[in-house]
């Protein structure tokens, strides 16, 4: 067991002033602070048509312009307006302002609970948990994609209404004629 002068001593082999203000912040190569996030490229679940039938990984998102910057609590959140102390509303007011609310309830159906018991089940219904959304049905499979561009299937919809067409309007003309 040590004593207090011993644990005085390894206190003090440490400089006060870097203990307290010497802060190691990592940066990356694009100067943000910690470590990188983004998926490597075989990591990525993105995909884009490439044309073809082919599919390769989505674009990178662009780093941001305030990469490596602190920002300020007052940007983040909301500061009060006004001086401490001054929301609270004095007890004449609280007695007027229960009084308004009884009245207005007792004169158009009352909107706002009024009761205790009405209050805890206003806040229990709100705090009960939403019903899950519906589940597919069990034989469904997305679409996979096509690989081909909008343009390209757009070329490929509008070939085979073209040949859809001229069958409805009694051209025979032969399959060579719609190949290019």
């Amino acid at each position: 067991m040590r004593t207090f002068n011993e644990f005085q001593q390894i206190c003090e082999a440490y400089d006060a002033d870097v203990m307290n203000k010497s802060q190691i912040k990592k940066t990356g190569q694009r100067g943000e602070i910690g470590r990188d996030r983004r998926k490597s490229e075989p990591e990525k679940r993105r995909m884009k048509a490439a044309g073809g039938g082919k599919m390769v990984p989505a674009k990178s998102y662009k780093d941001r312009k305030d990469i490596g910057q602190q920002r300020q609590a007052s940007t983040r959140q909301e500061q009060p307006q006004k001086e401490r102390g001054s929301a609270g509303l004095s007890l004449r007011d609280q007695q007027r302002k229960a009084a308004m609310e009884r009245r207005a309830a007792r004169k158009g159906g009352s909107s706002a609970p009024s009761t205790a018991k009405d209050k805890e089940k206003a806040a229990s219904k709100l705090l009960t948990k939403k019903a899950p959304a519906k589940k597919p049905v069990a034989g469904y499979k997305p679409q996979k994609a096509s690989g081909y561009t909008r343009m390209e299937r757009q070329k490929l919809q509008r070939t085979g209404d073209r040949i859809l067409k001229d069958i409805r309007a009694g051209k025979n003309k032969p399959a060579s004629h719609y190949e290019k």
